[in-house]
């Protein structure tokens, strides 16, 4: 199957390159479950994948998706804020996060998330990646959500620290409207 050429495709490509059967990884914004059953993919039997999200609805639809793709073994499911990924996992355990920001699919598009949360949720995935672990981010921006975690988060990335991370922020420059930012975070070796 090809891979779509939009953001979350491009972030699938990332992490793919950069997990291996047996890792530890998150999906620090559950959401409908995609990403999660994606990870659960690369991360075979022996791997383990925690999927955090605030919405109780969106953990009941990740558990869903989870159970109908046979991964139930290697999920567990966080109802909690992904700001506190570090209270789940220990500095240097993880070989990738996944976020996609902005709203739940088919939900309340009222409730986003924001900055506020994100930033610190950012900050505790990169200290809990391992050596040579990588993390992406989408950005969804516009509608109801407006741009201030846009704006924040694309301040805040400026500031990572270049001696221990990459970032790589990416535009569909071509395109109109508000399209959603990748963004590709590699912790160096």
């Amino acid at each position: 199957m090809e891979t779509p050429l939009n953001a979350l495709g491009f972030s699938h490509q990332f992490i793919a390159a950069h997990v291996a059967e047996g890792d530890l990884v998150v999906d620090a914004t559950a959401g409908r479950g995609r990403d999660t059953v994606f990870l659960a993919s690369l991360v075979g039997k022996s791997g383990r994948v925690l999927a955090f999200d605030v919405q109780e609805e969106a953990i009941r639809s990740t558990e869903a998706l989870v159970r109908a793709n046979g991964f139930s073994d290697r999920v567990k499911t966080i109802l909690d804020d992904h700001a506190n990924l570090a209270s789940y996992v220990s500095p240097g355990s993880v070989k990738a996060v996944m976020f996609n920001l902005g709203w739940l699919p088919g939900g309340d598009h009222n409730v986003f998330s924001r900055p506020e949360s994100s930033i610190p949720a950012i900050k505790a995935a990169l200290e809990a990646l391992c050596s040579g672990g990588a993390a992406s981010v989408c950005i969804y921006c516009g509608k109801e959500c407006g741009y201030g975690e846009k704006n924040a988060l694309l301040g805040f990335f400026k500031t990572v620290d270049s001696s221990r991370f990459t970032v790589c922020v990416t535009d569909f420059v071509n395109r109109t409207g508000d399209f959603p930012i990748p963004v590709f975070i590699l912790k160096r070796t």
